[in-house]
């Protein structure tokens, strides 16, 4: 939970943040999480407070509210379709409209803010909830904060209520350091964290905050019997199923890797780390295959093969010898793949009682052979008839995520996004881990029919070890405290078979001296847990059990104030002297809104330096006013000038950070008295005392002795000029409703080794290369963004490793190039000072 407060002014200290607090409630896993926090606006004026916070994504939020003075603003879970409706008419009508957008891998941002009047206090309450799921013989919690300043009242309390009792329990925070640690503690099911103000300082008198980062809260519970874990309360009940010291059963995979020509690079290196780390780890009398895919189909051995030390080694060595080349067809592969798979079962050569699985890997779309995604859909659907569970790694945001998603759920499997970035290896191997030792397969849960409905999932293909299985369910009778439970599976010599009694336990004997915390949770567990089921029906089913699980989930959404991907939350915010307020509405964003939002390039201008020599990338960003006008390229010698104006936002986002864009160019050949000045509107052109004007809404051509346009509509214009280089300048559209940002331009070169030693400029200076060296690699601020100490022009940097998109060859969705990323408006890479390149008009030299 990223969270904090802040404020559009020019002295923070006008508004003060006196009340921080993260109260998380956890029953039987079920996670109950509210968040309030207090300021006054200690300013003789009115003033806008903002209020931020970072929620997981598998949590629905269930409540908002501000208080402000003595007025409660209340929010309402309303459908998605009428609360879009008044979204829409708040931002025909200029006013804001809060959002919830992507945050990282595992978050959602939600944003609102205020206008508070002078000597006014707000206090904002934010309540979330969800089902924690356990991951490799843990559950974790996960908070992060980030307050911004010192807060007079900061605490961060989870109480977790577990019958079955706390196996292990620990905390740690990545902020917390040693001068920290003496003020946390840890108390069986109890965790604290309140560190007074001087215990909040970075130094001794200094008013900057140490708390900045994660809390992290993981736990396991007793598992003592076999028959899991069951609770009753108030008419409904959840069985938690996780049975301990079972022998693993052998498992039969088959691992299909997309070795196209887009998987190339980085990509390519860390699957080949990952598959190398991953075989090692099958176990003897596992049985494998591997199968490589672009437009056509190779395989390691034609056969499954047990996993000996002398076969698992010879597979490593065909891993290190993939090369990456063509098109990607999916539907053969994975055909290839079940082949194997029901071969080895024919000719019983894998062991009878082992568990059979496909992994596959792929970064792209299906574009040969069968590329009707439904057809390849039902493809593997009939091919598979149960028999075996698909597992689907999609690499990166160009992947078509809901294809993957939705195959691999309806073959009883899961599919996963794996992102790019420094540890997307470390991604892959933990994702094997967790499917890498099956205990049981064919688990079926069994309650009696005349005493419990609206049974959640009771069917699993298989369980994992350090996994959980969870059904919940409605009695029939209210008052029923006791009933038979069964459960049968296959184990790995024998089938496994346990039946036993479920008893309500009386939460006020086991826990007497807390207050029951909230008596419905089972009920809203429930919920949580059949809504999710029904939202995945909606993508599976046919179109008849699409519709029902659509208006099932809606319905229950509603009765029970869940913001989920068919709901919103509005908020009526309260009105100002100063201007119309509209509503906000937060929404819930499913994976296909997360990728396109983070598909959007944002932030200030980005440069990037292709450095291939040395196999590696630089990029900056510069931070200055919209409406400055730099200077990009200029070679005196060639006679060539380009500068770029930047453009900012239609107005300044929830979260009040300003982004930049560059919204104009002018390009200037001298010796062919060349003007152009293009902007997201259109292209003109100068020659000759001549001028002639394209628009991006028309695919055009312009030829002439010394030069040549070419603009693709809406996407693209190349500039290529006689004897010498080639500019590609990209429009990047965005929705015209959208209420914050506005179409923008990029600006690429080539053949930029065609322009003289003494080109210049924010990029012309790195065109003849720049030498430098990277060491002391170190963990940064997020997993996937290592910082590293830079050599370079005689000084040592600290640098980041990032990712920037490159639209030249992929127009619409790019292609994210590896780089590092040099902080301070690329100070210490850059010859000078940013403002040295800044300019008086977009022609000019000064």
């Amino acid at each position: 939970i990223i969270y904090f407060l802040q404020k559009r002014s020019t002295d923070n200290a006008e508004v003060e943040v006196y009340s921080v607090k993260v109260d998380c409630k956890v029953a039987s896993r079920f996670a109950h999480t509210v968040i309030t926090s207090s300021a006054l606006n200690k300013a003789n004026s009115s003033q806008e407070v903002f209020f931020e916070v970072d929620l997981p994504k598998t949590a629905f939020i269930t409540n908002f509210s501000m208080e402000i003075e003595g007025q409660t603003y209340t929010g309402e879970v309303k459908e998605k379709e009428k609360a879009k409706k008044q979204y829409q008419k708040a931002v025909s009508t200029g006013q804001t409209a809060g959002l919830v957008r992507a945050s990282g891998r595992k978050m959602e941002k939600f944003t609102v803010s205020v206008n508070i009047a002078a000597n006014s206090n707000v206090t904002f309450i934010l309540t979330h909830e969800e089902l924690l799921q356990r991951k490799l013989g843990q559950y974790e919690i996960m908070t992060r904060v980030k307050p911004k300043q010192l807060v007079q009242h900061f605490e961060i309390v989870a109480d977790i209520y577990e019958p079955q009792g706390i196996d292990f329990l620990e905390a740690y925070g990545t902020f917390i350091s040693n001068e920290l640690l003496p003020w946390w503690r840890k108390q069986s099911a109890h965790i604290s964290f309140c560190p007074t103000l001087d215990q909040q300082r970075k130094c001794l008198g200094c008013e900057g905050t140490l708390i900045d980062g994660d809390f992290f809260i993981k736990y396991d519970v007793n598992r003592a019997e076999t028959i899991g874990d069951i609770q009753i309360v108030n008419g409904y009940f959840v069985h938690f199923f996780a049975p301990s010291d079972l022998p693993r059963v052998p498992k039969n995979v088959v691992f299909v890797i997309d070795r196209s020509g887009s998987m190339r690079g980085i990509k390519m290196k860390q699957t080949k780390d990952a598959m190398l780390a991953i075989l090692n780890d099958l176990a003897e009398d596992d049985y494998f295959g591997i199968v490589l895919f672009d437009s056509s189909i190779s395989t390691w051995k034609e056969s499954l093969t047990k996993a000996t030390k002398e076969n698992v080694s010879e597979a490593q060595q065909f891993i290190q010898g993939i090369t990456d080349l063509g098109a990607t067809n999916i539907n053969d592969a994975v055909m290839k793949a079940v082949d194997m798979i029901m071969k080895g079962k024919r000719d019983k050569k894998v062991p009878e009682r082992s568990v059979s699985m496909v992994i596959l890997m792929t970064d792209g779309m299906p574009n040969s052979g069968e590329s009707s995604v439904p057809h390849i859909q039902e493809n593997v659907l009939l091919a598979m008839g149960g028999n075996m569970t698909l597992f689907c790694l999609g690499f990166g945001d160009d992947v078509d995520y809901s294809f993957l998603d939705v195959m691999s759920r309806q073959n009883k499997g899961l599919a996963r996004r794996i992102y790019e970035g420094s540890d997307a290896t470390v991604q892959l191997q933990g994702f094997y881990e967790e499917v890498a030792s099956p205990l049981l397969s064919e688990v079926d849960l069994r309650y009696p029919d005349n005493l419990v409905n609206s049974l959640t999932t009771s069917h699993y293909k298989q369980l994992f070890n350090g996994s959980e299985i969870v059904v919940a369910g409605r009695l029939t009778d209210y008052s029923l405290d006791n009933f038979l439970v069964e459960v049968f599976a296959h184990g790995f010599e024998e089938d496994f078979i346990v039946k036993g009694q479920a008893s309500a336990q009386e939460w006020d004997i086991l826990y007497p001296e807390q207050e029951y915390i909230f008596g419905d949770y089972t009920e809203r567990l429930w919920a949580y847990l059949t809504i999710q089921e029904l939202l995945s029906k909606r993508e599976t089913g046919t179109a008849e059990e699409k519709g029902n699980a659509t208006a099932q989930a809606l319905e229950m959404s509603l009765q029970y104030s869940f913001v989920t991907p068919l709901t919103s939350m509005v908020v009526t915010k309260p009105e100002t002297d100063e201007e119309p307020e509209g509503p906000l509405i937060a929404d819930k964003l499913t994976e296909d809104e997360r990728q396109k939002a983070q598909r959007f390039v944002d932030g200030d201008p980005h440069f990037m330096i292709e450095l291939p020599e040395q196999e590696d990338a630089l990029c900056f960003n510069i931070d200055d006013r919209p409406g400055t006008i730099f200077n990009l390229v200029r070679d005196q010698l060639a006679g060539i000038l380009v500068n770029g104006q930047t453009i900012g936002d239609k107005k300044v986002a929830p979260d009040g950070k300003v982004n930049t864009y560059f919204g104009r160019f002018g390009i200037i050949h001298q010796g062919l008295g060349v003007r152009l000045e293009v902007t997201t509107h259109d292209i003109t052109v100068s020659q000759d005392g001549k001028q002639a004007k394209l628009f991006w809404s028309d695919t055009a051509s312009l030829k002439g002795a010394n030069m040549d346009l070419q603009v693709t509509k809406d996407r693209s214009l190349t500039v290529t000029l006689r004897d010498s280089v080639r500019f590609v300048v990209i429009l990047h559209k965005v929705w015209k409703q959208h209420p914050y940002h506005q179409d923008y331009l990029g600006f690429y070169t080539l053949d930029s080794h065609l322009l003289s030693p003494s080109v210049h400029g924010l990029l012309g200076q790195f065109y003849h290369g720049v030498q430098f060296e990277v060491k002391d690699m170190r963990p940064g601020e997020v997993p996937e963004k290592p910082d590293a100490t830079m050599l370079v022009k005689g000084q040592e940097l600290t640098v980041t490793r990032g990712w920037q998109r490159d639209f030249r060859w992929d127009v619409k969705n790019g292609e994210n190039i590896p780089c590092w990323f040099i902080h301070s408006n690329g100070n210490g890479l850059i010859d000078g000072n940013h403002t040295d390149y800044i300019m008086s008009g977009l022609f000019k030299t000064v």
